[in-house]
Protein backbone atom coordinates (compact mmCIF):
# COMPACT_ATOMS: atom_id res chain seq x y z
CA UNK A 1 0.00 0.00 0.00
CA UNK A 2 2.91 2.29 0.69
CA UNK A 3 4.25 2.08 -2.84
CA UNK A 4 1.03 2.68 -4.03
CA UNK A 5 0.54 5.99 -2.10
CA UNK A 6 4.18 6.90 -3.28
CA UNK A 7 2.66 6.52 -6.72
CA UNK A 8 0.16 8.75 -6.31
CA UNK A 9 2.74 12.03 -5.53
CA UNK A 10 3.25 12.88 -8.83
CA UNK A 11 -0.32 12.94 -10.01
CA UNK A 12 -1.01 15.83 -7.47
CA UNK A 13 2.35 17.66 -8.54
CA UNK A 14 1.78 17.29 -12.23
CA UNK A 15 -1.96 17.52 -12.18
CA UNK A 16 -1.62 21.03 -11.01
CA UNK A 17 1.54 22.16 -12.58
CA UNK A 18 -0.47 22.80 -15.69
CA UNK A 19 -2.80 24.87 -13.78
CA UNK A 20 -0.38 26.87 -11.80
CA UNK A 21 1.94 27.35 -15.23
CA UNK A 22 -1.42 28.97 -16.97
CA UNK A 23 -2.19 31.27 -13.81
CA UNK A 24 1.62 32.58 -14.09
CA UNK A 25 1.73 32.95 -17.66
CA UNK A 26 5.05 34.11 -19.63
CA UNK A 27 5.90 32.76 -22.43
CA UNK A 28 6.30 28.61 -23.29
CA UNK A 29 10.11 29.70 -23.22
CA UNK A 30 9.75 31.11 -19.52
CA UNK A 31 7.25 28.49 -18.39
CA UNK A 32 9.91 25.41 -19.12
CA UNK A 33 13.09 27.25 -17.78
CA UNK A 34 11.01 28.04 -14.66
CA UNK A 35 11.00 24.17 -13.85
CA UNK A 36 14.14 23.37 -15.11
CA UNK A 37 16.11 26.02 -12.83
CA UNK A 38 13.88 24.00 -9.65
CA UNK A 39 14.42 21.35 -11.02
CA UNK A 40 18.52 21.40 -10.84
CA UNK A 41 18.39 23.51 -7.49
CA UNK A 42 16.45 20.20 -5.82
CA UNK A 43 19.00 17.94 -7.91
CA UNK A 44 21.70 19.39 -6.29
CA UNK A 45 20.27 19.29 -2.87
CA UNK A 46 19.35 15.61 -3.41
CA UNK A 47 22.76 15.29 -4.31
CA UNK A 48 24.57 16.82 -1.55
CA UNK A 49 22.85 14.17 0.46
CA UNK A 50 23.12 11.34 -1.45
CA UNK A 51 26.71 11.84 -3.83
CA UNK A 52 26.70 10.60 -7.03
CA UNK A 53 28.86 8.03 -8.33
CA UNK A 54 29.66 9.32 -12.05
CA UNK A 55 29.20 6.05 -14.72
CA UNK A 56 29.10 5.87 -18.04
CA UNK A 57 25.95 4.66 -18.07
CA UNK A 58 24.56 7.19 -15.38
CA UNK A 59 25.49 9.67 -18.05
CA UNK A 60 23.67 7.69 -21.00
CA UNK A 61 20.74 7.29 -18.98
CA UNK A 62 20.74 10.79 -18.10
CA UNK A 63 20.86 12.06 -21.60
CA UNK A 64 18.05 9.80 -22.91
CA UNK A 65 16.24 10.88 -19.78
CA UNK A 66 16.73 14.83 -20.02
CA UNK A 67 17.04 15.97 -23.44
CA UNK A 68 13.77 13.73 -24.60
CA UNK A 69 11.85 15.46 -21.78
CA UNK A 70 13.21 19.18 -22.82
CA UNK A 71 11.82 18.19 -26.17
CA UNK A 72 8.56 16.79 -24.91
CA UNK A 73 7.88 19.47 -22.49
CA UNK A 74 7.82 22.17 -24.80
CA UNK A 75 5.50 20.50 -26.72
CA UNK A 76 3.30 19.89 -23.97
CA UNK A 77 3.38 23.34 -22.98
CA UNK A 78 2.64 24.35 -26.63
CA UNK A 79 -0.21 22.31 -26.76
CA UNK A 80 -2.00 23.74 -23.58
CA UNK A 81 -2.38 26.77 -26.23
CA UNK A 82 -3.56 24.87 -28.63
CA UNK A 83 -6.06 22.50 -26.72
CA UNK A 84 -6.27 23.66 -23.43
CA UNK A 85 -5.41 22.00 -20.23
CA UNK A 86 -8.70 19.71 -19.76
CA UNK A 87 -7.86 18.56 -23.16
CA UNK A 88 -4.60 18.05 -23.12
CA UNK A 89 -3.86 16.36 -20.18
CA UNK A 90 -6.44 13.61 -20.68
CA UNK A 91 -4.98 12.85 -24.13
CA UNK A 92 -1.39 13.13 -23.02
CA UNK A 93 -2.12 11.16 -19.84
CA UNK A 94 -3.56 8.52 -22.14
CA UNK A 95 -0.91 7.99 -24.83
CA UNK A 96 1.72 8.17 -21.96
CA UNK A 97 0.36 4.96 -20.43
CA UNK A 98 -0.57 3.24 -23.08
CA UNK A 99 2.87 3.75 -24.12
CA UNK A 100 5.23 3.04 -20.93
CA UNK A 101 2.82 0.02 -20.29
CA UNK A 102 3.64 -1.50 -23.43
CA UNK A 103 7.23 -0.90 -22.76
CA UNK A 104 6.94 -2.41 -19.23
CA UNK A 105 5.48 -5.38 -20.72
CA UNK A 106 7.51 -6.37 -23.81
CA UNK A 107 10.69 -5.04 -22.20
CA UNK A 108 10.27 -5.46 -18.45
CA UNK A 109 8.56 -7.83 -18.43
CA UNK A 110 6.07 -6.64 -15.90
CA UNK A 111 2.96 -8.34 -16.71
CA UNK A 112 3.61 -12.46 -16.74
CA UNK A 113 0.19 -14.23 -15.30
CA UNK A 114 -2.89 -14.67 -17.56
CA UNK A 115 -4.55 -12.03 -14.86
CA UNK A 116 -1.82 -9.38 -14.82
CA UNK A 117 -2.25 -9.48 -19.11
CA UNK A 118 -5.99 -9.21 -19.08
CA UNK A 119 -6.28 -6.29 -16.40
CA UNK A 120 -3.23 -4.81 -18.32
CA UNK A 121 -4.53 -5.11 -21.71
CA UNK A 122 -8.08 -4.37 -20.60
CA UNK A 123 -6.98 -1.58 -18.93
CA UNK A 124 -5.06 -0.29 -22.29
CA UNK A 125 -8.25 -0.57 -24.33
CA UNK A 126 -10.07 1.96 -21.64
CA UNK A 127 -7.65 4.28 -21.81
CA UNK A 128 -7.35 4.04 -25.55
CA UNK A 129 -11.29 4.35 -25.54
CA UNK A 130 -10.75 7.43 -23.15
CA UNK A 131 -8.25 9.20 -25.02
CA UNK A 132 -10.65 9.20 -28.13
CA UNK A 133 -13.26 10.67 -25.94
CA UNK A 134 -11.27 13.51 -24.94
CA UNK A 135 -10.16 14.57 -28.03
CA UNK A 136 -13.75 14.91 -29.44
CA UNK A 137 -14.67 18.23 -30.44
CA UNK A 138 -17.74 19.69 -32.14
CA UNK A 139 -18.27 21.23 -35.17
CA UNK A 140 -18.55 24.96 -34.69
CA UNK A 141 -17.06 24.64 -31.41
CA UNK A 142 -15.26 28.33 -30.79
CA UNK A 143 -12.93 26.93 -28.76
CA UNK A 144 -11.06 24.93 -31.41
CA UNK A 145 -12.12 27.16 -34.21
CA UNK A 146 -10.57 29.86 -32.86
CA UNK A 147 -6.62 31.41 -33.74
CA UNK A 148 -6.46 29.32 -36.72
CA UNK A 149 -9.46 26.82 -36.61
CA UNK A 150 -9.22 23.10 -37.17
CA UNK A 151 -6.10 23.18 -38.42
CA UNK A 152 -5.16 24.37 -35.09
CA UNK A 153 -6.73 21.39 -33.56
CA UNK A 154 -5.17 18.76 -35.24
CA UNK A 155 -1.24 20.57 -34.53
CA UNK A 156 -2.48 20.26 -30.80
CA UNK A 157 -3.30 16.67 -31.61
CA UNK A 158 -0.27 15.72 -33.24
CA UNK A 159 2.14 17.68 -31.02
CA UNK A 160 0.95 16.11 -27.95
CA UNK A 161 1.29 12.68 -29.45
CA UNK A 162 4.75 13.77 -30.19
CA UNK A 163 5.39 14.54 -27.27
CA UNK A 164 3.75 11.67 -25.12
CA UNK A 165 6.00 9.65 -27.39
CA UNK A 166 9.25 11.30 -25.95
CA UNK A 167 7.95 11.14 -22.24
CA UNK A 168 8.74 7.46 -22.80
CA UNK A 169 12.23 7.96 -22.82
CA UNK A 170 11.88 9.89 -19.46
CA UNK A 171 10.02 7.18 -17.88
CA UNK A 172 11.91 3.88 -18.65
CA UNK A 173 15.38 5.29 -19.00
CA UNK A 174 16.46 4.69 -15.97
CA UNK A 175 15.15 1.20 -15.12
CA UNK A 176 16.52 0.67 -19.31
CA UNK A 177 19.80 1.82 -18.13
CA UNK A 178 19.87 0.00 -14.09
CA UNK A 179 20.47 2.81 -12.06
CA UNK A 180 19.51 4.15 -9.13
CA UNK A 181 16.64 6.94 -9.16
CA UNK A 182 18.32 9.35 -7.03
CA UNK A 183 21.87 9.08 -8.43
CA UNK A 184 20.09 10.30 -11.63
CA UNK A 185 18.30 13.62 -10.45
CA UNK A 186 21.06 15.67 -11.05
CA UNK A 187 22.77 14.60 -14.26
CA UNK A 188 19.38 14.26 -15.50
CA UNK A 189 18.76 18.22 -14.55
CA UNK A 190 22.13 19.01 -16.10
CA UNK A 191 20.55 17.66 -19.60
CA UNK A 192 17.34 19.21 -19.34
CA UNK A 193 18.87 22.66 -18.46
CA UNK A 194 21.53 22.51 -21.30
CA UNK A 195 18.96 21.16 -24.00
CA UNK A 196 16.24 23.65 -22.24
CA UNK A 197 18.26 26.88 -22.51
CA UNK A 198 18.94 25.86 -26.69
CA UNK A 199 15.14 25.24 -27.50
CA UNK A 200 14.31 28.48 -25.79
CA UNK A 201 16.56 30.56 -27.35
CA UNK A 202 14.70 29.68 -30.35
CA UNK A 203 11.17 30.12 -28.92
CA UNK A 204 12.10 33.13 -26.94
CA UNK A 205 13.03 34.98 -30.49
CA UNK A 206 9.53 34.97 -31.56
CA UNK A 207 7.47 34.83 -28.60
CA UNK A 208 9.05 37.46 -26.30
CA UNK A 209 8.06 40.59 -25.94
CA UNK A 210 11.39 41.73 -25.28
CA UNK A 211 13.77 39.53 -27.04
CA UNK A 212 15.49 36.60 -25.47
CA UNK A 213 17.65 38.65 -23.15
CA UNK A 214 14.44 40.66 -21.90
CA UNK A 215 13.91 41.75 -18.25
CA UNK A 216 9.93 40.54 -18.60
CA UNK A 217 10.15 37.16 -21.05
CA UNK A 218 14.01 36.72 -21.79
CA UNK A 219 15.41 33.12 -21.43
CA UNK A 220 15.94 34.08 -17.80
CA UNK A 221 13.26 37.63 -17.30
CA UNK A 222 10.99 37.75 -14.38
CA UNK A 223 8.23 35.46 -16.20
CA UNK A 224 11.14 32.43 -15.28
CA UNK A 225 11.78 33.16 -11.87
CA UNK A 226 8.11 33.29 -11.18
CA UNK A 227 7.37 29.64 -12.73
CA UNK A 228 10.09 28.53 -10.58
CA UNK A 229 6.74 27.96 -8.48
CA UNK A 230 5.74 25.28 -10.73
CA UNK A 231 8.95 23.96 -11.11
CA UNK A 232 8.61 22.71 -7.11
CA UNK A 233 5.71 20.95 -7.79
CA UNK A 234 7.07 18.79 -10.84
CA UNK A 235 10.54 18.25 -8.72
CA UNK A 236 8.31 16.58 -6.37
CA UNK A 237 6.37 14.59 -8.95
CA UNK A 238 9.74 13.69 -10.56
CA UNK A 239 11.48 13.03 -8.01
CA UNK A 240 8.54 10.73 -6.34
CA UNK A 241 8.08 9.13 -9.50
CA UNK A 242 11.25 8.00 -10.38
CA UNK A 243 11.16 6.03 -6.94
CA UNK A 244 7.92 5.00 -7.82
CA UNK A 245 9.46 3.24 -11.17
CA UNK A 246 11.65 1.64 -8.93
CA UNK A 247 9.45 0.14 -6.19
CA UNK A 248 5.93 -0.47 -8.01
CA UNK A 249 7.33 -0.92 -12.23
CA UNK A 250 7.44 1.10 -14.96
CA UNK A 251 3.73 0.20 -16.15
CA UNK A 252 2.20 0.94 -12.56
CA UNK A 253 4.28 3.67 -11.32
CA UNK A 254 3.99 5.58 -14.60
CA UNK A 255 0.51 4.35 -14.58
CA UNK A 256 -0.49 5.90 -10.81
CA UNK A 257 1.82 9.14 -12.06
CA UNK A 258 -0.80 10.03 -14.85
CA UNK A 259 -3.79 9.82 -12.67
CA UNK A 260 -2.99 13.69 -13.09
CA UNK A 261 -5.28 13.85 -15.62
CA UNK A 262 -7.95 14.06 -12.76
CA UNK A 263 -6.62 17.18 -11.03
CA UNK A 264 -5.58 19.06 -14.40
CA UNK A 265 -9.10 18.20 -16.40
CA UNK A 266 -10.75 19.70 -13.59
CA UNK A 267 -8.53 22.48 -13.18
CA UNK A 268 -8.68 23.68 -16.63
CA UNK A 269 -12.39 23.27 -16.44
CA UNK A 270 -13.30 25.40 -13.29
CA UNK A 271 -10.00 27.44 -12.19
CA UNK A 272 -8.91 28.55 -15.72
CA UNK A 273 -12.39 28.34 -17.14
CA UNK A 274 -11.56 26.33 -20.64
CA UNK A 275 -15.05 26.82 -22.60
CA UNK A 276 -16.58 23.60 -23.94
CA UNK A 277 -19.69 22.75 -24.92
CA UNK A 278 -22.48 20.44 -23.16
CA UNK A 279 -21.89 18.13 -25.52
CA UNK A 280 -17.71 18.44 -25.62
CA UNK A 281 -17.76 18.09 -21.56
CA UNK A 282 -19.65 14.94 -21.01
CA UNK A 283 -17.23 13.71 -23.91
CA UNK A 284 -14.12 15.02 -21.67
CA UNK A 285 -15.74 13.79 -18.14
CA UNK A 286 -16.50 10.10 -20.29
CA UNK A 287 -13.02 10.28 -21.48
CA UNK A 288 -11.45 10.44 -17.99
CA UNK A 289 -13.50 8.40 -16.18
CA UNK A 290 -12.67 5.85 -18.83
CA UNK A 291 -8.85 6.86 -18.27
CA UNK A 292 -8.99 6.46 -14.93
CA UNK A 293 -10.56 3.00 -14.94
CA UNK A 294 -7.81 1.91 -16.96
CA UNK A 295 -5.21 3.00 -15.08
CA UNK A 296 -6.87 1.33 -11.88
CA UNK A 297 -7.30 -1.31 -14.14
CA UNK A 298 -2.94 -1.50 -14.87
CA UNK A 299 -2.47 -0.63 -10.78
CA UNK A 300 -4.73 -3.58 -9.94
CA UNK A 301 -1.71 -5.85 -11.86
CA UNK A 302 1.31 -4.55 -9.04
CA UNK A 303 -1.58 -6.73 -6.65
CA UNK A 304 -1.32 -9.84 -8.76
Amino acid sequence: MESILIGLIPALGWGFQGIVMQKIGGTTANKQMGMVLTALVMSIVVALVNPITWTPALVAAAAVNGIPWAIAQILQIKSFEYLGVSRTMPLTSGEQLVFTALIGTFCFGEWSTATQLALGFGGIALIVLGTVFTAYTEAGDKDAEKDGGRGTFVKGIVITTISSALYVAYATAARFFSVDSFQILLPQALFMLAATIVIAVFVSGSESKDGVLGREEGVFGIKSWKNMLTGVLWSVANIAVLFSNQVNGVAVGWTLANMNLIFATLGGLFILHEEKTPKELRFVIAGMVLIALGGIAIGITKLG
